[in-house]
């Protein structure tokens, strides 16, 4: 077997237990997942998925959709194309 670190990390108890119950879900313990992660991060040279802070329009458009203010909503799939012209 290879030799392990260990790794310390303080979390919020709730994040904790939220992601254990979907790990659990997963059939993935905590050192499974963070084992996933860091191969990823070595496999991608980076972080596995990105990292920003969103410019102006886009933090007004999910203010916007949060809000569901300037949205349009439908009732079906097809008036939501004809909207948009396909």
């Amino acid at each position: 077997m290879a030799k392990t670190t260990l790794i310390t990390a303080r979390l919020d108890p709730e994040l904790k237990r939220a992601t254990e119950n979907i790990l659990k879900q997963l059939g993935l313990t905590h050192t499974q997942a963070i084992t996933m992660f860091y191969r990823q991060i070595n496999m991608r040279r980076g972080l596995p998925f990105e990292v920003n802070i969103p410019n102006a329009e886009t933090q007004q458009a999910i203010a916007d959709a949060v809000n569901r203010q300037n949205t349009k909503s439908f009732e079906t799939v097809d008036e939501a194309f004809k909207e948009l012209g396909i």
